[in-house]
């Protein structure tokens, strides 16, 4: 067998390469770091307590800025990751942004009204927010997007329409019912109404 039928470079010869020179140059670096340090007296030592407490605290600053960077990247990256569960048919139909393309401007006034008259003022109003996205969505002022905040449709209709105050009262109703305890009484209702009756032009 003649011997230039053999490898002669790899490359698994060369990642092993690269891990041994990497760890030599972390070994030089390390030695180089422990030989800069002050010189402690000998017999000296840090009592073990202290040393549990530094440890503790160490990982505590770890674990911190690990949920602090994955809440950032949250943040940053929600939108397109309800908008790719959306058009994979993974997200919850359920979610109160998302508007069902289902439901009429019509449907949705007519539901509310049914609601105000069982007396569940919270999803009546609810039902006018739907209808107020819906008109918006119909008439081309808005279109839908399942990742959409209440903020976020609120900055763009402050850039598109006026009166805004119809709007923001809405919005600001619905916000209350998702993240508030606040009661939702007729007053409430009446308002919303209101407001729909002045985007829509009744």
């Amino acid at each position: 067998m003649s011997t230039d039928t053999f490898e002669k470079n790899s490359w698994d010869w060369q990642l092993s390469q690269l891990q041994q020179q990497a760890g030599e140059w972390i070994e030089y670096e390390f030695s180089r770091f422990e030989s800069a340090l002050p010189q402690w007296p000998p017999g000296w030592s840090i009592s073990p307590w202290l040393g549990r407490v530094l440890n503790l605290l160490f990982w505590l600053v770890v674990g911190l800025f690990l949920v602090w960077l994955v809440w950032r990247l949250w943040r940053e990256f929600r939108p397109y990751v309800y908008s790719w569960l959306s058009r994979t048919g993974n997200y919850d139909a359920t979610n109160p942004t998302i508007i069902s393309h289902e439901f009429s401007v019509g449907l949705l006034l007519a539901r509310s009204q049914q609601f105000y008259r069982q007396g569940n003022y919270r999803e009546a109003c609810r039902c006018l927010y739907l209808a107020m996205l819906q008109h918006l969505h119909d008439t081309s002022v808005v279109r839908h997007q399942p990742s959409r905040t209440d903020g976020e449709y609120l900055q763009l209709l402050r850039s598109s329409v006026t009166p805004i105050q119809p709007y923001e009262t809405l919005i600001t109703t619905h916000e209350q019912l998702c993240f508030g305890n606040a009661e939702i009484l007729p007053e409430n209702y009446e308002h919303c109404q209101q407001a729909y009756r002045e985007i829509a032009g009744d």
